[in-house]
Formats: structure tokens, C-alpha cells, sequence
């Protein structure tokens, strides 16, 4: 949609302000495209704030008229007053006057209903006569169901949703009834958004069931937080549960489920079904067959998209027809990349389709500059990430299947609540800290170190910064030192990071400088192996920038002779900077150690 970006892991980090001020008028009623418009940040990212976050659940109830009259009075402060804004007021004194008229006359009813005597006792029966019809109408009259759908019609869709779609989005619309789909896409096209309001259209005005499935329950949560923003902003509806049950215009109810990917609370459902980065999921056979099982009935449709992952991936051969074509003896024709970009029924009997970042802005994108993004990132890294190439992990260190091991969801980690001004109170955190190099872009994270032996680390945040001052990052992890209690930052003083930990360790004292080498690069790799392997490494499920970062890492060798990694960087190109964040944090417990954050041990390669 114009003006918005779609929400995936490798979203710009905000400081926390930012979300605290985004969070202070969300409460404040104000809209998500009010807000984007007050703190210049994207409408979508102020979607999934509100989703990861449950700003929802922080507001307080209020009636039609309630919230008419603080919209009103929010209006009339506002200066100056933009043609819409002087709309829109006319609207709400209309509109307040409707309620207050039907108020009025609802209290008047009231007081007429308590004056008059009680119905006199039927001889036969001993209790109250019926009333008249006209009156049980009158007084059966309620406020608008929430959830209630069933005013919504196909002319109402065309009119808010259809005309915000970019052609792209309007082609896959026109195969959005084929029973199979599967859509590789590339990142931040708006796929998911589309997705999430078409099943909503689809609901309200046929009833049917529609699943959403995920890596994690956040994730599968950013359909519903774009379907309660439209439904409340387009239509003037309030949706709320979980699942969300949809009171329709052919009077069936539909049912909403959110799910992230777990068979246990999936297995039972039936309905349209929707997947969500199908490539970054794990156990991908198991889940495909739940979710096919799901919507076995010809009449449900299932439907997948994702960016690329690797070609190991359990997901590739469902992709690529290799899975279909161990049928026959003889394999049959397959249509190519180019042919794929039409989007074309393959013999499988699934729709397949390829949507680039060229393809996006042929289509009438008009949110990317194109050649800024090939500045930020390597070619390899463009490729991948907008061109939907596949990455050949054959030489990778770390590889898939290690990598699903760590992927979790954060809800179930009770000892960190993001919401709070200190996240996990006063136990100690480690951080990470990655420079930007020649077109590169800055990390940092924040790893939560275990208590007890064996317990995991976990990645609670993760922030990408481009094209900032050092000193601006600087102020970054000054704020995280305030939400955390930082025992420990690894920094990378190879290059640019000196001036960096310069400043930190003056708030910060146990900040290592760490000098990149053979000897110190090899420790790290090793070090997050060794974690990997022992399964005492977690991070979100669904922040795909981590497995990439990890899965660009190579073995290589120097102009001695000597074996070091590398994850493509150098003067032209930068990547990999996550996993060496991380990995800058997970070097303080040692190598060869399983103890914790009190465990004593001592930092490497410090100065």
C-alpha cells in the first residue's frame, strides 16, 4: 500500500522514545497513520508496535460517544487544521448529535418503562402478560455488535481497501482464489498486509475460516493487528479476540486464528489456510502436512509466501517441484524463473509466483530508492534479499539445521517483558557491538546470560543502525544502558568501532575492545558452534536477519595460508553483522565454559 512498508525482521530500529511516544498516543486514540504522520516513522511499524506490544489491550473502554467526543476534542487543539481535519469535525458534531439524540431518547424510554405498573398476572400461568411487539422492538434495540461484519459488502471493500492496493498487489488478487499458492517474494513489498485484508475481505462476506500460521506467535499476530486497524480506521468496526469470530453478512459465523507453529494448537482447526515466511520455518514437512490436513476440504485454500532462505531448506523441493517430480522415472518440463515471474499453474497443480523488488516497483511500488539499497548492501546480500535468490549454504559454517535449533518464541520467556522500563529488572545482560564498515550497517544486541549451567542465552534485542554517527550509537546504547544493567560489551575496534567503545566504557567501564584476527575471529566462530551445538542459544523465530547473518559466515584462508572466516566483507561489501554481534557477546563466557552470568568468567580479548 502507498506511503507504508511491509513488517519483516530486518525493520529499522526506533529508540525507545520513539515507541514510548507512539505508545502515549496510541492511548491517546490517535490513529496509526496520525502518529506515523507526528513521528515520521512508517504506518506499519507503528502496527506491529502495537501488535508485539498489546497496546490494545492497555486501552480503556469507552462508549461510541465517549470516543467521539475525545476524537472531536483532539481535533479542535490541533493547529493548524488541515481540509480534512475541518471534515472530519463536521462528521463527529453530526455524529454526536445522532448519539446524543438516541441517548436521550433511550433514558426517556427508561424512565417511561420504570413509571408504568408491572404487566398484570395471567390467570392461567400466574406470571407477567407478554408485552406488546412494538415495544419488546423498541427495547431490543442495542449498540452495534463488536465483531459485527455483516454491513460490510463488496462495493464498501472496492471503495477503502482496492484503491490503496498497487497494481501487484491487485494482479495476485485476481489468482487469489486458486485452491494452491505458493509466492516467493522480496522483502518489504507488502505481501503480508495484502494477505492479511483479502482473508478478512474473504470472511466477512462468505463466513468462511481463515488460519494464519507463523514462526511465532508475534508474527502470526501482524495479520490480526492489520486486520483490527483496517476493520477500526476503513469501516468504523471493533474487532477483538482471539481467534477473532466474525458475525457475517450470510449469517455464518467466521472464524480468525492467529497461530505460530505449533501442531498441539493447530491440529483441530479447519479453514483457509495462510502461511507466512514458509522459508524461515522449521520442520517445514511436519507443518505443511498439518496445514494441508487443515484445508483438506476442496473447498479451502491453502496459500504460502516468503522470502528465500537457503536451498537446503526442508521447504526448497515443495518449491522447486523436486518433491513432486520423485513420481516419475522420467522428469517432467518445469517452468523457470523468468516463466515464474508471470506467475504460472505449474504441474504440481500449485500457482507459483516470483515478485522482485523491480518487479514491486514495475507494478507501481514508489516506497524504495533502489539504487541507496544497492549501496547498503553487498550484491550477494541484494540478491537474496531483493531479487529472491536462494542462498547456497553448501560452505556455510554455520548451517539451517543448526540454526532452527536456536529460533524460539519470545512470549514463552518469562523473565523478559520488552514493556516494562526494565525489560528483565536488575539481572545482568551482555552486549554486542558491530561497526559499520564501507557500505555496511551497524548491530548491536543485547543477550540475556544464564543463571544456572546449561541454561541458554537469549538474543532480546537486536538493532541495525545506517548511515549514523558514532556518536548517534553511542546515545543508543547509552539508552539500552538504561533499560539494562550491562555487565559486559564486546566491541569491534578492528576499524570504526574504536571511537565507539571509546565513549562506552566511560558508562559502561566493562566494555572489551576486541581486535579482530585470526585468533580472536576463530574463538568466536568456535564459541557460537560450541553454544549452537549444545542448544543453549535462542533467539526470536521470527527475525530471519539473524540465520541469514549467521549463514553468510565462510571458512577461508589468509595470503599465509592461515584458516580464518569471513561473511563477505570487505572495502565494497559488509554483512554478517548480527551473528558477529552476537558472537561478540557470547566470547565473554569463554570457550570451553558452560557457566553463566555469575560464573566469573573472564572476558577475551580485552584491553
Amino acid at each position: 500500500m502507498a506511503g507504508q512498508e511491509a513488517p519483516h525482521a530486518q525493520r529499522r530500529q526506533y529508540p525507545q522514545e520513539v515507541v514510548q511516544a507512539a505508545r502515549g498516543l496510541y492511548l491517546k486514540r490517535y490513529t496509526a497513520a496520525e502518529i506515523a504522520g507526528v513521528l515520521n516513522v512508517p504506518r506499519r511499524t507503528v502496527y506491529h508496535w502495537a501488535c508485539v506490544h498489546a497496546w490494545d489491550d492497555l486501552l480503556s473502554h469507552e462508549t461510541a460517544e465517549e470516543a467521539a467526543a475525545r476524537r472531536f476534542a483532539l481535533l479542535v487543539e490541533r493547529e493548524p487544521k488541515t481540509p480534512q481535519d475541518l471534515k472530519e469535525q463536521e462528521l463527529l458534531i453530526s455524529h454526536l448529535e445522532r448519539l446524543q439524540t438516541l441517548r436521550l431518547k433511550e433514558a426517556s424510554a427508561r424512565r417511561r418503562e420504570s413509571e408504568q405498573p408491572l404487566p398484570a398476572e395471567s390467570p392461567f400461568t400466574g406470571k407477567g402478560t407478554e408485552a406488546p411487539r412494538e415495544d419488546r422492538k423498541r427495547r431490543s434495540n442495542k449498540t452495534p455488535q463488536k465483531n459485527d461484519v455483516s454491513g460490510l459488502t463488496k462495493d464498501l471493500f472496492q471503495e477503502k481497501i482496492h484503491t490503496k492496493l498497487f497494481d501487484y498487489q491487485r494482479k495476485r488478487r485476481e489468482t487469489a482464489y486458486v485452491r494452491n499458492r505458493m509466492e516467493l517474494k522480496s522483502r518489504q513489498i507488502g505481501f503480508t498486509w495484502d494477505e492479511a485484508l483479502f482473508a478478512f475481505e474473504d470472511a466477512a462476506l462468505t463466513g468462511d475460516n481463515h488460519i494464519f500460521l507463523s514462526a511465532t506467535r508475534a508474527q502470526a499476530n501482524v495479520f490480526r493487528t492489520y486486520i483490527i486497524q483496517t476493520a477500526a480506521e476503513d469501516f468504523g468496526i471493533t474487532l477483538t479476540g482471539n481467534p477473532i469470530v466474525l458475525k457475517t453478512a450470510p449469517g455464518r459465523l467466521a472464524e480468525l486464528h492467529f497461530l505460530s507453529n505449533n501442531s498441539k494448537s493447530a491440529q483441530s482447526y479447519h479453514g483457509h489456510v495462510h502461511i507466512d515466511e514458509f522459508f524461515w520455518i522449521s520442520k517445514f514437512p511436519e507443518l505443511f502436512k498439518l496445514a494441508t490436513g487443515m484445508a483438506a476440504h476442496a473447498k479451502w485454500r491453502r496459500s504460502l509466501l516468503s522470502t528465500p532462505s537457503i536451498i537446503s531448506h526442508p521447504a526448497y523441493p515443495y518449491w522447486s517441484g523436486a518433491l513432486w517430480q520423485k513420481r516419475f522415472a522420467k522428469p517432467k518440463p518445469w517452468p523457470g524463473f523468468k516463466e515464474l515471474q508471470r506467475g504460472l499453474l505449474c504441474p504440481d497443480a500449485w500457482r507459483r509466483t516470483i515478485i522482485t523488488l523491480e518487479d514491486a516497483i514495475a507494478g507501481g511500488c514508489d516506497l524504495f530508492d533502489i539504487e541507496q539499497l544497492r549501496q547498503e548492501y553487498s550484491p550477494h546480500e541484494f540478491r537474496q534479499l531483493f531479487c529472491c535468490e536462494f542462498i547456497d549454504d553448501a560452505a556455510a559454517v554455520f548451517t539451517l539445521a543448526l540454526l532452527e535449533d536456536c529460533m524460539a518464541d519470545p512470549a514463552d520467556w518469562p523473565e523478559w517483558s520488552p514493556n516494562l522500563p526494565r525489560p528483565v529488572g536488575d539481572r545482568p545482560v551482555w552486549g554486542g557491538y558491530d561497526p559499520a564498515h564501507t557500505g555496511d550497517q551497524a548491530s548491536f544486541v543485547v543477550l540475556l546470560p544464564p543463571v544456572k549451567s546449561g541454561e541458554a542465552f537469549k538474543v532480546l534485542e537486536r538493532h541495525r543502525w545506517a548511515q549514523k554517527s558514532y556518536l548517534w550509537q553511542v546515545e543508543r546504547i547509552r539508552e539500552l544502558a538504561q533499560r539494562y544493567h550491562f555487565a559486559y560489551i564486546g566491541v569491534d575496534t578492528t576499524g570504526p568501532g574504536i571511537g565507539v567503545w571509546e565513549q562506552v566504557r566511560q558508562f559502561v567501564p566493562t566494555a572489551a575492545a576486541i581486535n579482530y584476527g585470526v585468533t580472536s575471529k576463530a574463538a568466536m566462530v568456535l564459541k557460537a558452534l560450541e553454544v549452537m551445538e549444545q542448544k543453549r542459544l535462542l533467539y526470536d523465530a521470527g527475525d530471519t536477519a539473524i540465520p541469514h547473518a549467521f549463514m553468510t559466515i565462510r571458512q577461508t584462508s589468509t595470503q599465509n595460508g592461515a584458516i580464518t572466516y569471513a561473511s563477505s566483507r570487505n572495502e565494497e561489501t559488509g554483512h554478517g553483522d548480527a551473528a558477529w554481534a552476537i558472537m561478540q557477546a557470547l566470547i565473554k563466557e569463554g570457550l570451553a565454559q558452560k557457566t553463566g552470568a555469575y560464573g566469573g568468567v573472564s572476558m577475551a580479548f580485552s584491553q
